[in-house]
């Protein structure tokens, strides 16, 4: 199957940690799980015209969740996420 930017770059992880990374050169993405460094560094490449200096990725695991009406049980899916680090003075504007 042909990857798309789309397909490996899911979305970027709006937290705290990720803003003060961004402070410091470093953004992180919610990628897909059968992604690899190479595919989520040439998507960044594609998608936001920077040159990514280093790509880490952490897989997030799925965990046992309780919905608060009902009280069943589940699992949350769980994922991949990467922290892509860029040369220095470049930015990617996330909106």
């Amino acid at each position: 199957m042909n990857k798309t930017p789309s397909h490996i770059l899911l979305s970027p992880r709006i937290t705290e940690k990720g803003a003060y990374l961004a402070e410091h050169g470093a953004y992180v993405f919610n990628v897909a799980k059968n992604a690899n460094k190479k595919e989520i560094a040439d998507a960044i490449q594609t998608v936001f015209k920077v040159t990514p200096r280093r790509v880490t990725v952490v897989a997030i695991p799925s965990k046992k969740v309780q919905t608060r009406g009902t009280n069943r049980t589940g699992r949350s899916g769980g994922g991949k996420k990467a922290y892509v680090y860029l040369k220095k003075g470049e930015t990617i504007e996330i909106v």
